[in-house]
């Protein structure tokens, strides 16, 4: 899959977080601050209403990186994450990554990750390292069938009491 890879490929897609999404964020991990559950507490913020959780807005990548691109058997070594404004429930937001840097001798791909409003204004910004899943090259095909078919030889000459003279 890395090899199929460029500097500069983008994905993306939109999503609307809801009420019940955040709920649920909240109740899978315990975190039930009133900032995100609580009108009247929030209020008195500077977000004057309940915001999303930074990490289930953070968390929105994944999708692209384990089903899209680089997509299934794709291991996440690591994320970034940098939050800029608040993302409210219901707001129609982009999600994109585009493909920064790859090394390919250690199979990584180093990604910016960003999050954008309805109106584009960048909500979240970051990088992330992903661990594509290992190719089977046509290379190592045919060296494990020219391996195979060395060891049948080898046999045969084995079974009819002819020595193999070409490995000695």
């Amino acid at each position: 899959m890395i090899r199929k890879m460029q500097i500069g490929d983008t994905r993306s897609y939109q999503r609307v977080i809801t009420c019940d999404d955040i709920r649920k964020f909240g109740e899978l991990t315990g975190d039930m601050n009133l900032a995100h559950f609580d009108e009247e507490y929030c209020k008195k913020t500077i977000f004057k209403t309940p915001i999303v959780h930074g990490m289930l807005v953070g968390c929105l990548f994944s999708k692209i990186f384990g089903m899209e691109y680089p997509g299934e058997g794709t291991i996440y070594c690591g994320q970034s994450l940098k939050f800029l404004k608040p993302v409210y429930p219901g707001m129609q937001l982009t999600v994109k990554i585009t493909v920064k840097e790859i090394i390919l001798e250690k199979n990584r791909v180093i990604f910016t990750t960003e999050i954008f409003s309805q109106e584009g204004e960048c909500m979240l910004t970051g990088e992330a390292v992903m661990m594509p899943r290992k190719e089977n090259t046509d290379e190592k095909a045919n060296h494990e069938n020219t391996v195979s078919r060395d060891d049948q030889r080898r046999h045969e000459h084995h079974d009819r009491g002819v020595p193999d003279l070409r490995h000695t």
